[in-house]
């Protein structure tokens, strides 16, 4: 009977799955997973308004998540996890743009 409990709990809390509370985030990680399948795409077709925004609404939103009451580990782990991917997008994206043009220089001067 514990695990009917728990799961009674679960669905009985303030931010369980009969709120708005645990399904905005829930669709919020459809943004992280297509982030995360963005990894493959070449770093010149990355967006920095876009990461940005990705990047900054994560780490605001978590600072949100917990100081509201009840406390959202849902929508935690969703910024989270969306400012990490967007950071590592941008890091991708800086690192392109302002790292491998001075590499391409300097093998072009070699020749």
């Amino acid at each position: 009977m514990a695990a009917a409990t728990k799961l009674q709990a679960f669905w009985n809390h303030p931010a369980g799955p009969k709120t708005i509370h645990f399904w905005a985030p829930t669709f919020k990680w459809g943004i992280s997973i297509a982030n995360i399948a963005d990894f493959a795409k070449p770093p010149e077709k990355i967006s920095y308004p876009q990461q940005l925004a990705v990047t900054c609404t994560g780490i605001v939103w978590s600072r949100y998540s917990m100081v509201i009451t009840p406390k959202n580990w849902n929508l935690f782990s969703v910024n989270v996890a969306m400012a990490g991917t967007g950071l590592y997008q941008l890091s991708r994206k800086i690192k392109d743009d302002y790292f491998s043009e001075s590499e391409t220089e300097a093998a072009v001067a070699k020749e």
